[in-house]
């Protein structure tokens, strides 16, 4: 280690700029941090951004780190720009051989999480988790910390997250901000339960105490909750709900979270996983109109995606010992890496990529029947779920505009209006976005 370790290095800007790491965006254009607004993710530099995650719950305690270099290959090709993972394997319960490559087995963050309680850590499992990471930056994914779980869990085995001392799980997230704060990092402190825990306050006031760049720090929640837990909270940048997974399209819940205050961003953090629960469910282009409906309902933070057999990275098809009701049956983690719907959803970001978007609000009455966000004179997106015609009424939205399959995030026409009560042409019967800017 480096302790009782002294000495100098310096860093010469210059050189920084010229070297691989100006590749990287987060170190092109800094860290995320939030808006000043409140509403969304811009980087140190003001640079927009959307977050586009993907749920990987289970990876630090059961990928390789060559499995992980497949992940982030694939996810980074997609899109996407975070990846969830609970840090710890989180079930007191949960039994199998310490081995990432055997059926049923699994690394350990705790020698004693399983009696409910963080005072061992495993130094080799935190080296190892070190590696993970590091490839999740290297390919431009943000990791999303989940100290330790409140709801399901891994395999439903009793989380540790509501037995844990408050005192022990803060020291815990001062330790993921002391080990991971210097690279690219979101930290989740609530995960899956109600985000009235003592435990999640607890966590969210020591990464604020330790994080001095106030890199995002939010709650994700379990699907029967108000979604509101510490809004007034100084420490707290954001809400995640959740909505289950029966396969329903419910952006009430972000449209309801994005009228409380004091002002925090939102998304849905957990819709239904793909394919899970039985084939079809949740499936294909279902992700993109979720992802979307949220996006346009306010909540611009981003989107988040799932997969059944991937968030509890089920190491293949055929191995047992999960709960069946989560698993895409006849799927492991690497064949749920090729659903279809994590296409789409990936695809979000890099149609907004640079758009001014920062604290963009829902709007309703510049277009007759359609989502779409708005800032007054400079931006309108707007979501046509079935395609068709869009009628403006406004002169707050501008002339120029193109319409995009998203889809393909191909760009189906371009055109200006003349007039602020112009109509957009019939754009077909497929879902399209509009986006109007003049540039």
């Amino acid at each position: 280690g480096v302790n009782g370790i002294t000495g100098e290095f310096s860093v010469d800007a210059a050189d920084m700029a010229a070297g691989d790491t100006a590749e990287n965006r987060f170190y092109r254009h800094g860290f995320w941090k939030m808006s000043p607004g409140g509403r969304n993710l811009v980087h140190a530099d003001g640079y927009p951004a959307i977050l586009a995650g993907d749920t990987v719950w289970g990876l630090p305690w059961r990928a390789t780190v060559e499995d992980c270099a497949v992940y982030a290959e694939d996810r980074q090709k997609k899109g996407f720009n975070a990846a969830l993972l609970m840090t710890v394997q989180p079930d007191m319960e949960a039994r199998g051989p310490r081995d990432r490559t055997a059926d049923t087995g699994f690394d350990v963050g705790f020698e004693d999480l399983s009696n409910g309680h963080l005072n061992e850590p495993n130094p080799d499992y935190f080296r190892y988790l070190d590696r993970l990471t590091a490839i999740l930056v290297e390919h431009e994914i943000v990791p999303v910390y989940q100290p330790v779980f409140f709801g399901f869990g891994w395999k439903g085995q009793k989380v540790a997250g509501p037995v844990v001392p408050p005192a022990e799980y803060a020291r815990f997230c001062r330790y993921l901000v002391a080990r991971y704060g210097a690279r690219p990092a979101i930290y989740l402190v609530g995960g899956d339960g109600s985000g009235y825990e003592p435990q999640v306050a607890a966590g969210g006031e020591e990464v604020e105490n330790w994080d001095d760049y106030r890199q995002p720090t939010g709650i994700h929640y379990r699907p029967h909750a108000d979604n509101r837990a510490s809004q007034d909270a100084a420490w707290l940048d954001f809400q995640w709900c959740q909505t289950g997974h029966t396969g329903e399209h419910l952006p009430e819940r972000v449209a309801d979270m994005w009228r409380n205050t004091p002002i925090k961003a939102i998304a849905n953090g957990e819709p239904t996983y793909e394919n899970g629960v039985r084939a079809g469910r949740g499936a294909g282009w279902w992700q993109g109109h979720e992802a979307w409906s949220n996006l346009l309902a306010g909540g611009t933070m981003g989107v988040v995606y799932g997969a059944g057999s991937m968030w509890q990275w089920r190491l293949h098809k055929d191995e047992s010992g999960h709960a069946e009701y989560f698993l895409a049956h006849g799927a492991g983690w690497r064949e749920a890496l090729d659903f279809e719907g994590s296409f789409y959803v990936g695809l979000v970001p890099r149609i907004l990529e640079g758009l001014p978007l920062t604290d963009a609000e829902p709007n309703w009455e510049v277009a007759i029947s359609r989502r779409g966000l708005l800032i007054p004179n400079k931006l309108y997106v707007a979501y046509l779920s079935n395609g068709g015609e869009l009628r403006i009424f406004t002169e707050l939205v501008p002339f120029s505009y193109k319409v995009i399959d998203p889809k393909t995030g191909n760009v189906v026409s371009t055109g200006r209006r003349e007039s602020h009560t112009d109509q957009i042409p019939d754009t077909g019967d497929e879902p399209r976005v509009v986006i109007f800017i003049d540039e």
